[in-house]
């Protein structure tokens, strides 16, 4: 998982404000300075702190975002599927990732905020996170997605998950830990997203891993003693200016394909795009944000309805993602809407628990980018 570890936020600036007392610029990032002698809290005495699996110390100050925090992000580690499930493993385990993103990434710590091992151990990532996450108001800045760093509690799972899926005492522990972080940034099981939503061209956190989110999700709302009703409808991927990714790409199909025919459909979130997500904002009479975030009303004025007679950019928009969501074998991306692509596509339909019925509606297009739609809570 290599990536640069800070990128400019503009989201933080405009949240927080430049003339903050309490705030300093750090590279890109606007951030709060460290706590000296800042100590874990004992509320999550079943993670492993860095201290007790003997991390390295950061080669930089570690900081805290000014920004508010508004998902978790899940990973798979591509590391081997091992069957030692020990605490040993578990912290050699966050020890080789440390001195991965250390030594050869060149980041000033572990990327990632928590670590969770196939045996089911939870261990803290970056320094600070523990503190942060008993605190519950600002995070530590990671490096674990670009775009999202100062957004985003980053969660890598051990293993690599394209075709295999997480042992259940990682499931189990995924779940615990999900729980600890939603309710301390007050967040949501629909706020639970994959890497690959937020950045381009990875295969994190995995086609199987990604079939178990569902689940993951649904497990998260229970032990958290929220209703299904209680889900927004739909819950889309917020991608912004200084996000790359495969769901930025899906949305550059659909601009184009609404007339924006000058925008190069590649996954990149750069100024140009900027500009035509304002004029679309504008043209619809959705409130532009000053970093061109899409919103659920942007999403929704944008995504067409497709059927079988459907055809050109927005099928190949939904075929591009299939064929990276595990339907490669099957899938095309012709622009016809055609059997294989419908198949596919009530497959997905099945996993988010939406009927199964090929039509490419506003909660199927919002499951297929890997947001969360309240049906897959009562699935």
């Amino acid at each position: 998982m290599a990536m640069h570890e800070h990128e400019v936020d503009r989201r933080t600036l405009f949240r927080v404000g430049l003339g903050t007392a309490v705030a300093a610029v750090v590279g890109t990032e606007l951030a709060f300075p460290a706590v000296a002698g800042a100590t874990p809290s004992p509320e999550f005495p079943w993670i492993i702190d860095c201290d007790t699996w003997g991390a390295r110390p950061p080669s930089s100050p570690i900081q805290i975002t000014g920004n508010t925090t508004n998902k978790i992000i899940l990973h798979h580690m591509a590391f081997p599927n091992v069957t030692d499930y020990s605490r040993e493993h578990a912290v050699q385990l966050a020890k080789d990732c440390q001195n991965l993103h250390m030594d050869t990434n060149g980041w000033a710590d572990t990327g990632q905020h928590f670590t969770v091992s196939r045996g089911g151990y939870v261990l803290e990532g970056r320094h600070r996170s523990l503190e942060t996450l008993d605190a519950g108001q600002h995070q530590v800045i990671s490096a674990h997605c670009p775009g999202e760093n100062g957004n985003a509690i980053g969660i890598e799972n051990e293993g690599t998950y394209i075709t295999e899926t997480p042992p259940q005492a990682l499931l189990d522990s995924l779940v615990d830990l999900c729980v600890a972080v939603c309710r301390q940034f007050r967040l949501n099981a629909w706020d639970i997203f994959g890497h690959w939503d937020f950045r381009l061209g990875t295969d994190c956190p995995g086609i199987a891993f990604y079939a178990e989110f569902p689940q993951i999700r649904s497990r998260v709302l229970k032990a958290m003693g929220v209703p299904a009703s209680a889900a927004p409808a739909r819950r889309w991927p917020d991608i912004w200016r200084f996000v790359d990714s495969q769901v930025v790409q899906v949305a550059q199909y659909l601009l184009v394909n609404a007339g924006y025919t000058d925008l190069a459909v590649n996954g990149v979130f750069g100024t140009d795009m900027n500009v035509i997500v304002a004029d679309f904002q504008t043209t619809h009479g959705i409130p532009v944000t000053a970093d061109a975030t899409f919103d659920t009303a942007t999403w929704e004025a944008l995504a067409p309805v497709l059927d079988k007679d459907a055809s050109g950019l927005p099928v190949e928009a939904v075929q591009y993602l299939l064929t990276i969501k595990g339907y490669a074998d099957t899938v095309s991306i012709t622009g016809a809407y055609d059997h294989a692509t419908m198949k596919a596509v009530q497959d997905m339909q099945r996993l988010h628990g939406l009927p199964p019925n090929g039509k490419v509606d506003l909660s199927t297009w919002c499951a297929v980018v890997g947001g969360t739609v309240r049906e897959a809570f009562g699935a």
